[in-house]
């Protein structure tokens, strides 16, 4: 199959391009740099072009002779006011129309488990925004909300590790929105979920949450990742009023850790009672049967493993 994949250069894009060449498709990967999506140079089906999205006629040459296209696009934090309505729905607007036109007979959109119109922030807000334009479309269209997506190179449980690294030994690690709750799901599941779907009729037109089997808030998360550290420190949580006065300073510092919005989604439980999805195998796999083989000193016997093995050593 001739596939296009927007937002492919990311941690899910890399895991779903990886799929879909192993099974010998061929995927057009649009990114605005070129160098963002270096882990996919070596894959031999995977062809990345570098451009911009929001740019109608890109994305009208883009879609053309394609069989599917995939939408992961999406941004946790804006840089200016509007950026979440901009990359959720203005966008997938354009998408679906560059699809209609094109007659692309299959369009896979990625969304986020809580997204509606009367949730508390924008973030939430504009993916039930993106979700309405895939409904509305006429398309042979399905919607993955999934819950936080965990896996080797995640910007979730590895930002806890690393802010837990930089804690003075005798010092409180204090902790933001501890009481949230969230339902994590493994990136390769996610991958799974879209590739199979592709082929499968009875996902038209269906919205699936992604969840994984097991939900935590995230106190319990954060000392998941200690025990896998072998830290002792002392979790802090912050009263919600404190986590909110927080996010206001931090949401001007470039990288922002935290912001308003963000404490809004965390207001809701990302959490799912839907099962798995039955195309897929109706079953995700846990956590603490992935998350060790990169956090922890299982990580760095694992790191080294795989270091030998493509030495060429056993």
């Amino acid at each position: 199959m001739q596939i296009f994949l927007i937002g492919g250069s990311g941690f899910v894009g890399a895991a779903i391009c990886n799929k879909l060449a192993a099974l010998n498709h061929n995927v057009t990967v649009l990114t605005r740099k070129r160098d963002n999506a270096r882990a996919l140079f070596m894959l031999p089906t995977v062809t990345v072009v570098e451009g911009d999205a929001f740019d109608a006629p890109t994305l009208k040459q883009l879609t053309k002779a394609k069989h599917v296209v995939i939408n992961l696009v999406g941004i946790l934090n804006e840089k200016k006011r509007g950026d979440f309505e901009r990359a959720h729905a203005t966008l997938t607007q354009a998408v679906v129309a560059a699809c209609k036109a094109n007659q692309v007979g299959r369009y896979l959109h990625m969304s986020a488990l809580g997204a509606s119109v009367d949730a508390p922030s924008v973030y939430l807000q504009t993916k039930a925004k993106g979700e309405d334009a895939v409904r509305a479309s006429g398309l042979n269209a399905t919607i993955f909300a999934p819950s936080v997506i965990f896996g080797r190179g995640d910007s979730f449980l590895n930002r806890f590790a690393n802010l837990i690294a930089l804690t003075p030994p005798l010092a409180p690690f204090v902790l933001p929105g501890a009481s949230a709750m969230f339902q994590p799901v493994w990136v390769d599941d996610v991958a799974r979920a879209f590739v199979a779907a592709i082929s499968d009729k009875t996902t038209y037109n269906q919205r699936y949450e992604l969840v994984g089997p097991t939900r935590y808030s995230l106190r319990e998360l954060v000392k998941y990742v200690m025990a896998l550290k072998h830290d002792r420190h002392l979790v802090v949580g912050l009263p919600d009023f404190v986590t909110s006065l927080l996010a206001m300073g931090l949401q001007f510092v470039p990288t922002k850790p935290l912001t308003p919005d963000n404490v809004k989604s965390m207001s809701v439980d990302n959490v799912s009672d839907a099962s798995f999805p039955a195309f897929v195998g109706g079953r995700a796999t846990p956590l603490e049967q992935v998350a060790p083989s990169y956090l922890g000193r299982e990580a760095i016997i694992d790191a080294y493993a795989v270091a030998r093995e493509k030495a060429g050593h056993p």
